[in-house]
């Protein structure tokens, strides 16, 4: 049994308590209280194997933990042990290191049950929107750090974060241990401010890749805790743009698991402070997606409208690292996207077929994503023949790369295909599907 799967094992270590410490402070809390408690450690350990405690013992282990007595419902046991635990480290001066660890000891303990709100995210958006910039100190640890060392780690993620999307399955290791000593350079080592900026831009870098191994792969609580190391590091950079990326990662995250209001919301305050016009059009874009989703129209075609317009003012400065993949290509098939959701299905799968034809050939990954795209606008024409070859391409694509999330978009398309499932090659289709 994994030491995580239950939330008062989480507390207890997040706290750094052994089962001897919790069970003294539990008998603590209740001789407080006039009680006496038999707490001990293998009381403890029962507890965390699906013993229900009674309700004056619930009060008493939420003393122990530090929590409001208000917190307890001892009908909810144990899932009022987290019900205001979501993981989300405050932006503060002094806030990159306990965000990192945090994304890091999401990786160790899986804990499926542990995930961020969507008022959590915004709040976290909205404080960073009127957070000013910090002045990142030099620090004075016991291990200097010398430019050499942070060389090679510079050139080492480039190219981490540059492999071929089929072979990322190999690299969470690599990506974690990178993130690991960067960590640990930044809070223990002796550097001055420019190096510091490296450091932290780095963390923001690694943080932000790991995010997206994670997410392709379905893993939204861990990628969500990378996403939000990511933005504490480049907060203390004083790189609003890429602040803003994480945000718009966030964003794109809650859009793909339909909570397009915690989408809207997050997106609405990281355009706020976001000074590149690429970002700004990538972030416009994002939120028309969106919008549409949630069928509001007049503020859809607003947003595109900007995000077309900035993205062609972007063209005499050089793209930010982080959206250098960005242009025209994602502009249309993204405006196509939400323009089928709000039933411009001509047009948007016009512009989604022009967006694939525009894909530099190196982007498979997205490729991918736009064939599962292109596929829902076929079927949309009413054109299953179409969609079943096109959906067929995609899925092969996906699998060959190992991309996960691509393939969730073409099964999203089976229950569609099953109602046309005598058109030619929808059949076939199927049977690839289920395979």
């Amino acid at each position: 049994m994994d030491q995580f799967t239950h939330p008062l094992a989480y507390l207890r270590w997040q706290r750094r308590l052994t089962g001897p410490d919790l069970a003294a402070r539990v008998r603590t809390a209740a001789a407080r209280r006039g009680l006496r408690s038999g707490a001990d450690k293998q009381r403890v350990r029962k507890w965390e194997r699906g013993v229900v405690p009674d309700a004056d013992t619930q009060h008493d282990i939420a003393e122990a933990l530090g929590m409001p007595a208000d917190s307890v419902d001892p009908d909810n046991w144990p899932n009022w042990l987290l019900a205001g635990d979501t993981g989300i480290v405050p932006l503060g001066p002094s806030s990159t290191v306990p965000a990192l660890r945090e994304a890091l000891t999401s990786t160790m303990d899986r804990r499926a049950f542990l995930s961020a709100s969507g008022v959590a995210l915004t709040g976290l958006a909205a404080a960073w929107a009127g957070a000013e910039v910090i002045a990142l100190p030099s620090a004075k640890g016991g291990t200097s750090v010398g430019d050499d060392l942070v060389t090679l780690l510079e050139d080492s993620t480039r190219r981490l974060s540059s492999i071929a999307t089929e072979q990322r399955q190999h690299l969470t290791a690599l990506l974690d241990g990178h993130l690991t000593t960067v960590t640990d350079l930044i809070e223990h080592g002796r550097y001055d401010k420019p190096t510091g900026q490296r450091l932290h831009h780095l963390a923001a870098s690694l943080a932000q890749t790991a995010a997206w191994h994670r997410f392709d792969r379905g893993q939204h609580t861990t990628a969500t805790k990378h996403w939000v190391a990511a933005l504490h590091s480049s907060h203390a950079t004083g790189d609003r743009d890429m602040g803003a990326a994480m945000l718009g990662d966030l964003a794109y995250q809650a859009a793909w698991c339909k909570d397009h209001p915690t989408a809207v919301g997050i997106l609405t305050h990281a355009i706020t402070r976001t000074d590149h016009p690429a970002a700004r059009s990538l972030l416009h874009l994002r939120l028309a997606r969106a919008l549409a989703a949630q069928g509001d129209e007049r503020e859809t075609r607003r947003a595109l409208t900007t995000a077309e317009r900035l993205l062609a003012a972007s063209t005499t400065r050089p793209l930010p690292t982080w959206c250098s993949w960005y242009g025209e290509a994602d502009l249309a098939v993204d405006t196509g996207q939400a323009l089928l959701d709000l039933g411009d299905t001509a047009r948007a799968h016009q512009l989604i077929t022009e967006g694939r034809a525009l894909l530099p050939p190196e982007r498979d990954k997205t490729r991918g994503v736009f064939l599962a795209y292109q596929a829902a606008s076929h079927l949309e024409l009413k054109e299953p023949e179409i969609a079943a070859r096109t959906a067929g391409e995609a899925l092969r694509l996906a699998r060959r790369i190992g991309a996960p999330r691509c393939e969730v978009l073409v099964q999203d398309l089976v229950p569609t295909f099953r109602h046309v499932r005598s058109a030619e090659g929808v059949e076939e289709f199927l049977t690839l599907a289920a395979s």
